[in-house]
């Protein structure tokens, strides 16, 4: 019954048809590495340009509020 299940996995005798899976995994995580890794200092400069913004916008209603007061 397990058989008819699953007709989907295969494994081979050889065990040398594993290294291109293996090559194309490892390729794909470093890949993966690579793209997280430029993903998150994208996000943290973009986060320093909100804050950097964030902090003037903030000054300027600042500024604006003093002088209307005086």
């Amino acid at each position: 019954m397990n058989v008819l299940l699953m007709p989907f996995l295969y494994f081979p005798e050889d065990k040398s048809e594993y290294i291109p899976a293996a090559i194309s995994f490892f390729f794909f995580m470093i890949l993966l590495a690579i793209t997280f890794n430029w993903i998150r200092r994208n996000s943290k400069k973009q986060e320093e340009e909100t804050r950097e913004l964030e902090e003037r916008i903030l000054r300027e209603r600042r500024e604006a509020r003093e002088k209307q007061e005086h």
